[in-house]
């Protein structure tokens, strides 16, 4: 039995749209791979889906990054999976790129280590777009890796992981709420005026050499959205007065994660990450009756890990 766990992540990352995104220390999926007689893969359990995650192994993700790792190592193996869910689903945090991650690298343990970390991505792409019907590298890749990433192709993946100055700390406010992925898209559109994409190249340049230097000034200046936010920010109800809030407790940006609805901000430590968090809640909450989690951690430096082996 091998138990592992791959932690969520925030995606875009304000001006890296569909290119960037970051693990977050907490909160993740735990999925648990076990050697089963019949060949193929099952999926035993799922918890803390409220019975909503399907247990058809090609169309979960979790199952269905499997069934990709089992495909390329050419192996008959049988699997059975139990997939606990620590994230929300629909929540902008990577849920299903987490389970995906989880399971393939769980399975990678059991079956000895054979496949590398670069198939081991490629499966669990391959598990996501059989679950979701779309492939988010900028989710799959943090959770997988840790830290920071730049996914600058998808097809074939070309991942560029960057590194994290010291003490950057995260707050994610998470509504209650779902915002379906394909309609956030819908909203965005499929053209961007040529001022809003040089500015929102500009950004993207700003935060790689943020990351590179460490210098927050200028990764704050470059936490901006041209392109998705300015047309998704009616989806979240608050969300101005959340972002707002977020900066005045001391935060270097904070916009949308992913299509939302969870929004995050960037700060400088953990303590100023939970002022940060405590006042995007407040403020959430003055301007909505839904209810909210909220999450404050470092970080993620760490990917997917193995969190308990029996043999």
């Amino acid at each position: 039995m091998i138990a592992v766990y791959a932690p969520g992540s925030v995606s875009n990352v304000a001006c890296g749209f569909d290119c960037m995104g970051f693990a977050l220390d907490e909160p993740g999926d735990v999925v648990v791979a076990t050697p089963q007689d019949e060949p193929g893969v099952a999926i035993a359990a799922i918890h803390g889906d409220g019975g909503r995650l399907t247990t058809e192994p090609r169309k979960n993700t979790a199952s269905a990054a499997v069934l990709a790792l089992m495909r390329r190592l050419k192996t008959t193996r049988g699997i059975a999976l139990t997939i606990h869910k620590g994230l929300p689903l629909a929540s902008g945090i990577g849920s299903s790129g987490a389970s995906a991650v989880a399971a393939v690298v769980a399975a990678n343990e059991l079956l000895g280590r054979p496949a590398p970390m670069d198939v081991l991505l490629e499966c669990a792409m391959a598990g996501e777009q059989a679950g979701c019907g779309a492939i988010h590298p900028d989710n799959v890749s943090p959770s997988l890796y840790g830290g920071f990433i730049l996914a600058r192709c998808a097809q074939p993946p070309d991942i560029v992981r960057l590194p994290v100055p010291n003490g950057l700390a995260c707050a994610v406010l998470h509504p209650r709420m779902e915002v379906e992925t394909g309609a956030a898209r819908r909203l965005v559109g499929d053209r961007v005026g040529l001022q809003d994409a040089t500015r929102q190249w500009a950004n993207v340049g700003g935060l790689v050499a943020a990351l590179y230097t460490s210098d927050l000034a200028l990764l704050s200046r470059s936490l901006v959205d041209h392109i998705a936010e300015p047309k998704r920010a009616g989806l979240v109800p608050g969300l101005a007065g959340v972002k707002a809030a977020a900066m005045a407790a001391g935060a270097l940006g904070c916009s949308l994660s992913g299509s939302g609805p969870s929004i995050f901000a960037l700060a400088p430590s953990l303590d100023i990450a939970q002022s940060a968090g405590d006042a995007m809640r407040r403020a959430f909450s003055a301007a909505s009756p839904i209810e909210s989690d909220l999450w404050v951690c470092p970080v993620g430096r760490q990917g997917a890990r193995v969190v308990n082996s029996q043999s």
